[in-house]
């Protein structure tokens, strides 16, 4: 029996990371990681496209048709426009109000991005980097956050019960007001410059040896050491 299959032209391939949308894009669209941050991509056919890890933020795809599309960890903004009854938060895409519980998001590069109002219990964020992220108010209980970057987050209001965050980096961040006291662990995390601990740098400062005489071999500092560097 002859298989009959259809070899791929190289000379006519391209990463689905550089799609644009302005180009002859075969339909189911294929632009996984594709950067299309600020674009305006009119009434493009994106009905079972693959988004994945696009960059949406700023983008207009209020015209487009977006019927099946995945967009699992795809990024948005409060600026990016999407069709009417469509819900971004519920796609599985990154950003401001997300639906985004028990989400593996292990190593990810979240930097600079509006996260609030999402939901993120019990997601996993190790490695994730954080640093100038928005978390304010964001629900993070239960959530895995070892080696996380966290470096001038705000924070603020931020719900930490719950949560590994053996190494995290929180230096610079603002803390005000989140909820520390019930996180799972800190063993090794920095707190150094970190704004907004107030009456919490004690509670912390209590808990076991083990977690606060941890050396962090990143920031080269003890959490000890980096919370009692705020006196």
């Amino acid at each position: 029996m002859t298989a009959t299959s259809t070899s791929l032209n190289l000379d006519l391939w391209q990463p689905p990371e550089l799609a644009r949308p302005h180009d002859s894009l075969s339909t189911p669209v294929d632009a996984r990681g594709a950067d299309w941050h600020g674009i305006n991509l009119n009434n493009l056919d994106l009905r079972g496209a693959n988004l994945c890890r696009s960059d949406l933020r700023g983008a207009d795809l209020s015209s487009c048709f977006m019927e099946g599309a995945d967009l699992r960890l795809a990024l948005f903004d409060a600026a990016t426009k999407v069709p009417e009854g469509f819900d971004l938060t519920a796609s599985g895409a990154v950003g401001p109000k997300a639906k985004l519980s028990g989400v593996f998001l292990n190593n990810t590069d979240l930097r600079g991005m509006d996260l609030r109002g999402a939901v993120l219990m019990g997601a996993y964020l190790s490695g994730a980097d954080l640093s100038g992220s928005l978390l304010d108010g964001v629900r993070l209980v239960g959530s895995d956050l070892r080696h996380a970057v966290l470096r001038g987050a705000m924070c603020r209001g931020t719900r930490f019960g719950g949560c590994q965050l053996d190494q995290a980096d929180f230096r610079g961040a603002d803390l005000s007001e989140a909820s520390l006291d019930g996180a799972e662990s800190i063993k090794g995390a920095d707190f150094s410059m970190a704004a907004g601990l107030g009456s919490q740098r004690d509670a912390l400062l209590a808990r076991p040896f083990d977690e606060l005489d941890c050396w962090n071999p990143v920031t080269r500092s003890t959490t000890r050491d980096s919370l009692e560097s705020q006196s």
